[in-house]
């Protein structure tokens, strides 16, 4: 799949822990009709073989929308679905090693913190830089706060797009205007929501304020 930048308007990342009273597959289809632009598939503690499967589940409803699915870390896995791409931190694989393994028709995102982590991302190959954590986050206890001021001087040097992830929600999302990003990245202003569908046009709506398209 061609990387288009407005895929990352609303960058939605899965939490199965937070999902109430359906499936992922129908949290998921909920998210991209309510306007998801792009699916990560996160997920920490399934084994291989349960990530494959689960991946392949989610990949059949992203195909049917013609929406970019990535998995969140696990190379394994998304070159055994065929995934569009990966997502990658500063504590996996060097990002110049994940390119060589996926190719080069393939999103490689990288999470960064730093101007020189972002730097060094987009010389090893990196469509996209996830910065954050902006706002303090329940999904994630141990995330790195990145500040505003950060975000914006990474926006400013970057060479390609930037997606703000950490804490995002309806009632913060709007502080993120004007720092240039491409789009947000959320988990469970999505995930945790009573209806995905809903909450997913109510963020659409603030990341289109946002990014200004």
């Amino acid at each position: 799949m061609k990387f288009l930048k407005h895929q990352l308007l609303l960058y939605a990342i899965t939490d199965r822990m937070w999902i109430q009273n359906m499936t992922l597959e129908e949290a998921v289809e909920k998210a991209i009709l309510g306007g998801a632009t792009m699916i990560q598939l996160r997920e920490k503690n399934l084994p291989l073989k349960d990530f494959i499967h689960q991946a392949s589940s989610i990949q059949k409803i992203t195909k049917k929308y013609d929406i970019p699915l990535i998995i969140n870390d696990n190379v394994e896995v998304s070159l055994a679905i065929d995934a569009d791409g990966i997502h990658v931190g500063q504590e996996d694989a060097p990002a110049k090693e994940i390119r060589q393994m996926i190719g080069n028709d393939k999103i490689l995102g990288v999470s960064a913190q730093t101007i020189p982590q972002a730097l060094q991302a987009i010389q090893d190959g990196a469509d996209y830089l996830g910065v954050g954590s902006i706002f303090s986050t329940p999904t994630k206890n141990d995330a790195d706060h990145v500040s505003l001021d950060t975000l914006c001087s990474i926006c400013q040097k970057s060479t390609i797009p930037v997606v703000a992830i950490g804490g995002i929600h309806e009632n913060n999302a709007l502080e993120l205007v004007d720092t240039n990003i491409s789009g947000i990245a959320v988990v469970s202003a999505i995930f945790a929501a009573p209806d995905p569908y809903e909450a997913t046009k109510t963020m659409h709506h603030l990341a289109k304020r946002i990014v200004q398209v």
